[in-house]
């Protein structure tokens, strides 16, 4: 009876713990602003978006302001069209705004960082951002650095 009864109890805390990694799961991945929420979409373009993906968070001063929708690439420049969502409240970045890829955290998660600018004008559902900054890649600056050091030997 002893043993059984251990053995009912070991599993409810094997159930317990799967339930609350599930619900830890489910807590980090959330993005702060639902899918769900009225918003405009704004679109960017970036040389290099290696990391960033799709529902990745986009941020002003570190606060959550949208997510990205969709990343494709545009034939006739061959860059990445980073279509983002914004919430509807967030209707004062100008138009003059820079969109950077940004890492946060030591996984490494990739977002879009925006800066606004000084521009009277705001950004409008299918409004551009053109000034963009491309997300840095750790292996490329190694290899630059091994070549720099294998040069000036």
């Amino acid at each position: 009876m002893k043993s059984r009864l251990m053995e009912i109890s070991v599993g409810l805390l094997m159930l317990a713990g799967i339930a609350a990694l599930a619900f830890l799961a489910l807590q980090v991945s959330s993005r702060g602003f639902s899918q769900g929420k009225d918003g405009y979409g704004v679109s960017a373009y970036f040389t290099n978006v290696a990391g960033l993906t799709n529902r990745a968070r986009v941020t002003l001063a570190g606060v959550n302001i949208g997510y990205i929708e969709s990343i494709a690439i545009v034939p006739g420049t061959l860059k990445a069209r980073v279509d983002m969502k914004i919430e509807k409240d967030v209707d004062y970045l100008s138009d003059d705004s820079t969109a950077v890829i940004q890492t946060s955290g030591v996984l490494g998660e990739k977002y879009v960082a925006i800066y606004p600018g000084s521009s009277d004008g705001t950004l409008e559902a299918g409004s551009e951002i053109y000034d963009t900054q491309s997300s840095m890649i750790f292996e490329d600056m190694i290899g630059k650095l091994v070549s720099n050091i294998a040069a000036s030997d």
